[in-house]
């Protein structure tokens, strides 16, 4: 700014010096680099407006320390096509599952169990936003070895997703962040979005690493469907119900699907990441906590019940398998409720 800019003119003759109305060349200049500054701090107000597109953090629910809170993510999240930037193009879209066979015969559910190279879990202090970070890329890249591993089997494309693991409220292609889910995976561009500081508080500071370990992995059994071709004919058939009852029930097969995948990779990494009795009794708790709130409006219900979050994430510690995860041909309808 140039000097003297800003400051209020002096009476008569003015700090613009007018004669006749008119400006001298050099005022004139003035004049016109102080409108140019207002337009700039207008146009920078308008930006940041656009980028946090206004939302403040929601506060979590009341809870019980170590407890999490309400679901991580929603049937909208899962929706769309990725861009053509994150590979395989039309030769691995020929490759990948579709129809109905992609939910109830998928290929990746005859791959036996998951198998893993080492990746022991480095240590978490929750209150040191660089170490969450740092335990949720060690717990990626565990993820993406074990999963690109039963891919190969499977005979299906498969791409690591992005992470975005943020400090800063930002926008992603399906919702802004911070939200009411401390994560959520967004298919749009196949991104796993967590809040480093965010999740901590939201999981009111519960200090067991498998709890996280469980979220990100969780999140990333959507990616999984996604890349097994399951998710567009699930978005397909789920649009096509006109009661929201009908839909919810599709998204709590997708939800209690992604809880098992989880439990499965957790199971897999016991050797170099091992669950204490009370790591296991945290992570099943956590699961009933994620779940439908009981006794909550049917028009809500897109996780299942505690019960069923709990047994579907079992499921899968025990297995260790996609093919124990195959909520979609269950006949036991009660374990989808």
């Amino acid at each position: 700014m140039e000097p003297g800019l800003g400051e209020p003119p002096a009476h008569g003759r003015g700090a613009l010096g007018r004669l006749g109305g008119w400006l001298l060349p050099q005022q004139r200049r003035l004049a016109l680099y102080a409108a140019l500054t207002v337009f700039v701090l207008a146009l920078t107000a308008l930006a940041w407006n656009a980028t946090t597109g206004g939302a403040d953090p929601q506060p979590p629910a009341s809870a019980g320390a170590g407890t999490a809170q309400p679901p991580t993510s929603d049937p909208g999240d899962l929706r769309g096509t990725p861009g053509s930037d994150t590979g395989g193009g039309e030769e691995a879209d020929a490759r990948r599952p579709s129809g109905e066979s992609a939910l109830v015969a998928n290929p990746l559910y005859d791959t036996g169990r998951l198998s893993p190279l080492p990746c022991p879990a480095p240590d978490l202090d929750i209150h040191d936003p660089d170490s969450v970070e740092t335990f949720l890329n060690a717990m990626a890249d565990c993820l993406d070895d074990t999963w690109q591993r039963q891919f190969d089997r499977a005979g299906i494309p498969f791409h690591p997703p992005r992470r975005v693991f943020w400090r800063e409220p930002g926008r992603s292609p399906c919702r802004d962040y911070p939200s009411a889910a401390g994560a959520f995976y967004c298919r749009a561009d196949t991104g796993i979005y967590i809040g480093v500081e965010d999740v901590v508080r939201k999981w009111n500071e519960a200090d067991d690493s498998v709890v996280y370990a469980s979220l990100i992995a969780h999140e990333y059994g959507h990616h999984v469907q996604g890349e097994s071709g399951l998710l567009e004919y699930y978005h397909e058939r789920r649009g096509q119900e006109a009661d929201r009852e009908d839909q919810n029930s599709w998204t709590r097969k997708s939800e209690l699907q992604a809880n098992c995948f989880a439990g499965a990779f957790l199971g897999s990494v016991q050797v170099s990441y091992p669950l204490t009795d009370a790591d296991r009794s945290a992570v099943l708790t956590d699961a009933e906590a994620t779940a439908d709130r009981e006794n909550g409006p049917e028009e809500e219900r897109t996780h299942g019940t505690a019960e069923n979050s709990r047994y579907w994430l079992d499921q899968g510690l025990t297995g260790q398998s996609p093919g124990t995860c195959n909520t979609w041909a269950t006949e036991n309808t009660a374990l989808l409720e």
